[in-house]
């Protein structure tokens, strides 16, 4: 496989999913499920809930599943940020990754007027984990724990 080519599809998919709006039906009962394809690539980002949340990301490559990350994150103190605003803020800031910086691991640092954003990870496309955080007034008031890499048979 070109894991250049599996780093930038990834990276297209998630610019034009979640962060550029796109939605499918739901293809599971109370499920959000957003889907992206490009040749033989297809990406679905599938998650549960709203305030507090799960999800897993999937690549297939002419119709094998070959990358997958599972994430979950939630509001840890609503008195401080709502759902609207972390989407808000998570949105404007991985736009910046995926459009400026051209990438979607690795440190982040952005600041946001509804709150800081700053995500850490180890490791790279085919293997990787990390947190996502946003800080308002500097506490921390929404949590994502991320982990994902190659899937292989």
């Amino acid at each position: 496989m070109d894991f250049e080519a599996l780093a930038s599809f990834i990276l297209e998919a998630k610019a034009r999913c979640y962060v550029g709006g796109g939605t499918l039906l739901s293809l599971r009962p109370g499920s959000h499920d957003i889907g992206h394809s490009h040749g033989e690539w297809f990406y679905l980002d599938s998650y549960f809930g709203g305030t507090d949340f799960a999800g897993q990301e999937v690549v297939w490559l002419a119709g094998q599943p070959v990358w997958a990350m599972n994430y979950f994150g939630r509001i840890t103190d609503p008195a401080r940020i709502d759902a609207s605003r972390a989407g808000a803020v998570i949105k404007a800031a991985l736009s910046r990754l995926y459009a400026e910086e051209g990438r979607f691991l690795g440190g982040t640092d952005f600041r946001h007027d509804f709150g800081r954003y700053i995500d850490r990870s180890s490791g790279d496309t085919l293997s990787f984990s990390g947190r996502e955080v946003i800080l308002v007034d500097d506490v921390e008031a929404y949590d994502l724990d991320y982990r994902g890499g190659l899937i292989k048979a």
